[in-house]
């Protein structure tokens, strides 16, 4: 299944991936099945499922940071066997050190990858002015808001220029007005920087909002139900999810889900 996408970022593909666990009790937990998709390069991909589907599991294979039973994952068509350069990671909890600053936070890849401190320093201000902290590169993370924190995590992970972004919930602590605040600034860095992006969320509205396409997962093992197209023209508001076309799919996702905004399955 592909992506639309134009030349930038990387392209990704996964070739029948599973992942299965062996418990302490002796049982096994088959987390994914058969999931296959691509992404073409400097697209926007969203991955939504209900909790416990595999969609972080799915994340971390994708980066090298997990390894699957079965199956191939490639990235601009050479195999991932561990953590590569060219991803960068975010996570829901930003995880920045509290006695660092905004700009020392930010250069901590810098620093393990062993590139030119300088160099990653002028590109550090350049990205934290990019994503609106610009004033604030002294700040540690005890004076920062949670959507500033995130900002400071993002500016982290794309310090070395990678190809591929990948977001687990970046939003989901994160209060409903703020979520939407950083879904906006998300989109603006993304069209500056055109990598390619594969984001996790529980909520269908904002995989809609901000993706190219959706990838629907099953509930565990998690497979792939379907991948939806977002023929939304580009750049977007938040007015766009009032659109027919939009509910539309909304609808046909957590139909596929077998959820309801009433049950709180996923938003």
């Amino acid at each position: 299944m592909g992506v639309n996408g134009v030349d930038g970022g990387s392209r990704i593909e996964l070739q029948h991936v599973e992942k299965t666990y062996r418990l302490s009790s002796g049982d096994s937990l088959c987390a994914l099945r058969d999931v296959s998709f691509a992404v073409e390069p400097s697209s926007f991909v969203s991955v939504v499922g209900a909790s416990g589907c595999g969609k972080s599991t799915l994340l971390r294979i994708i980066g090298g940071l997990s390894y699957q039973t079965t199956g191939e994952v490639l990235l601009d068509g050479s195999r991932v066997e561990g953590p590569r350069r060219d991803v960068g990671f975010v996570f829901q909890n930003p995880e920045l050190l509290p006695w660092r600053t905004v700009l020392q936070n930010s250069m901590i890849g810098a620093e393990i990858l062993g590139l030119d401190m300088n160099t990653a320093k002028a590109r550090a201000l350049e990205l934290i002015s990019l994503v609106g902290l610009r004033t604030f590169e002294d700040s540690r993370p005890s004076e920062l808001s949670g959507g500033m924190q995130q900002r400071n995590a993002i500016v982290r992970a794309l310090l070395h220029d990678p190809k591929l972004l990948l977001m687990d919930e970046p939003f989901g602590a994160l209060d409903a007005l703020t979520r939407e605040t950083m879904g906006i600034e998300l989109l603006r860095i993304w069209e500056s920087l055109r990598c390619s992006v594969i984001f996790v969320t529980h909520s269908v509205t904002e995989a809609l909002y901000l993706s190219d396409t959706v990838v629907v997962l099953s509930s565990r093992p998690g497979r792939v139900k379907t991948v939806i197209n977002v023929d939304v023209p580009r750049p977007r508001d938040l007015s766009m999810l009032a659109s027919p076309e939009i509910a539309g799919k909304a609808a046909e996702i957590r139909e596929l889900l077998g959820a309801t905004p009433q049950r709180g399955v996923v938003e």
